[in-house]
């Protein structure tokens, strides 16, 4: 199994992002990952729709988008326009989300659904026969540098004895550090979103952060 590293553009430097874009490749990440909120399904506002534009169209990686946002169906051809390649929904952010993440399939993109620490694995199993990606939430999505909620593990758990029935990949996003990366992808998660635990911090030496991961989950 690979690991997959996907830092959060959120915690970037805008003041100088194409230069963050060409430090997070020559690192080594394997895709970007894109926050988008709307203030309403989550208490704060993320990256702007040109940030988005901005950065599919700069970065050779794949970029994955995170839609913290009511109604993501009404949004989804426009996204799939500005170039992501990936679109995560929350399930409780519409009604009949099953056919916003169709949808999602028919503009030809991957989908894939994200649960919040107080979002049970059985309310999303049905789900799980249309996505082939799944984020677990280690924090209340919204905000960067938040408290790990260990409890969060335990939909990991539940995910690895679902994984192969259904197959799809498990994620982490929220305080990924280096220790609990290791922990983790050992246990079976494949991908991490990397915010302020793990790369943008300190001296923001993203290469020598990122292979500090990689050597990391080969011991």
């Amino acid at each position: 199994m690979k690991i997959t590293l996907n830092p959060s553009m959120m915690c970037a430097n805008f003041g100088n992002l194409g230069r963050e874009i060409e430090l997070l490749e020559a690192a080594g990440a394997d895709i970007l990952h894109l926050d988008m909120m709307d203030g309403k399904y989550v208490p704060n506002f993320g990256m702007g729709i040109q940030d988005v534009r901005y950065i599919t169209s700069h970065t050779k990686l794949k970029t994955e988008l995170h839609l913290m946002i009511e109604h993501p169906k009404d949004y989804v051809e426009f996204f799939a326009d500005c170039g992501v390649d990936i679109i995560y929904v929350h399930p409780e952010s519409e009604y009949h989300v099953i056919t916003t993440l169709q949808r999602i399939q028919e503009l030809g993109l991957e989908s894939g659904i994200v649960i919040n620490p107080g979002t049970s694995v059985a309310a999303i199993e049905e789900l799980l026969n249309v996505v082939k990606r799944v984020l677990v939430m280690g924090v209340n999505p919204g905000h960067a540098g938040q408290i790990y909620l260990p409890y969060a593990e335990n939909k990991i758990d539940m995910l690895l004895k679902l994984k192969e029935k259904y197959n799809f990949s498990i994620g982490m996003d929220g305080a990924c550090n280096v220790e609990r990366i290791k922990r983790l992808f050992h246990k079976g998660v494949e991908n991490f979103v990397l915010g302020t635990a793990a790369l943008f911090y300190g001296d923001r030496d993203y290469q020598a952060h990122i292979q500090a991961i990689r050597d990391a989950v080969k011991m």
